[in-house]
């Protein structure tokens, strides 16, 4: 008898459009979650993406400035820029007890054997002890807030125009020795920071 009551459900065409209409619906939703879901994360891999191109291009510019570029521009402001921009990661990772380990050796090397501490050590020790002791309120409101991107664009903006006028205009900082990577460098700090906050606004 449940047989032959299995069939009957099985073979009812009213059932069968009704189960068929279901599926075809929940087909419809995968799919626009599909696609809803890859949109999103398109923008987002794009946003970490340019994060993590443009805190190594700060590190890049900074590793430049102490080595063989020394140029006359506020190039200390990279540090701040890193503090805000750099991914999370690798900020929770050095805001750790390993940031802390590297802060205080810094810190000893630096008070008890100046004359091993080399200059070009100052900017990264800065850098580390920034990320080990700044408060919350810097580290985590700001830093994770449309105010953080805002800082990175503006120091972005102010290191660009500094680098064209020292470099005698646009199209002259493209033409000294590695202008074209300084200057695609100082760009990459622009466009990160100005693409979150497009997407923080939209």
């Amino acid at each position: 008898m449940g047989r032959m009551a299995y069939l009957a459900l099985k073979t009812d065409p009213a059932t069968a459009d009704l189960i068929n209409s279901d599926i075809n619906e929940l087909k419809v939703a995968a799919k626009r979650l599909i696609i809803h879901a890859s949109k999103l994360s398109g923008l987002g891999f794009g946003t970490s993406f340019l994060k993590w191109i443009a805190c190594f291009a700060a590190i890049y510019l900074l590793i430049l400035d102490r080595t063989n570029w020394r140029t006359n521009m506020l190039t200390s402001l990279l540090v701040p820029y890193i503090f805000f921009g750099l991914p999370h990661v690798i900020f929770h990772f050095l805001r750790g007890e390993i940031g802390k380990w590297i802060a205080l050796i810094a810190v000893v090397l630096r008070l008890f054997f100046p004359r091993h501490f080399p200059d070009w050590l100052e900017m990264p020790g800065s850098l580390i002890l920034l990320l080990v002791v700044a408060p919350n309120f810097f580290a985590h409101t700001l830093r994770e807030s449309w105010v953080g991107i805002l800082i990175c664009l503006l120091i972005g903006c102010y290191l660009l125009q500094e680098h064209i006028r020292a470099s005698g205009g646009f199209r002259n900082s493209f033409t000294q020795s590695h202008g074209i990577s300084n200057t695609l460098g100082i760009i990459l700090l622009i466009v990160s920071p100005l693409w979150s906050l497009v997407l923080h606004f939209m």
